[in-house]
């Protein structure tokens, strides 16, 4: 992902928080971190970057204006329909796997990750 990306100057979790914006709409910071599961300051970072990179803006919320609304700039947009395709990585780890092992395996992952952050959230 990060070789087929490289030529456009992103990384994964850029490329990551561009999909949401591009799939999704805008989206109060706070609420995409959730939604993406990043830390806050690995949000707040990759947000720096693809502000400074003209692809995202940062707006005040209409309803709270304490939370920044992040949405695709002009610039933002064009880029995300000059990306390639990035499905062949699904293909490629997953392709010749069970359909119903694979959504097996991702309930049990997300069970297990939502368990271990249940304990962190305990300490």
């Amino acid at each position: 992902m990060d070789a087929t990306l490289r030529p456009y100057d992103l990384g994964s979790t850029q490329w990551y928080v561009l999909w949401h914006l591009a799939t999704s709409g805008p989206t109060v910071q706070r609420d995409l971190g959730r939604m993406l599961e990043l830390e806050r300051a690995t949000l707040s970072g990759v947000v720096a970057t693809l502000v400074r990179k003209g692809l995202v803006a940062q707006s005040a919320d209409g309803a709270d204006q304490r939370q920044r609304l992040l949405s695709l700039t002009g610039a933002g947009e064009a880029l995300w329909r000059r990306l390639p395709d990035l499905s062949f990585i699904h293909d490629a780890a997953f392709g010749g796997v069970d359909p119903a092992g694979l959504a097996t395996t991702v309930r049990v992952l997300r069970r297990a990750t939502g368990n271990l952050q249940t304990l962190l959230k305990k300490d």
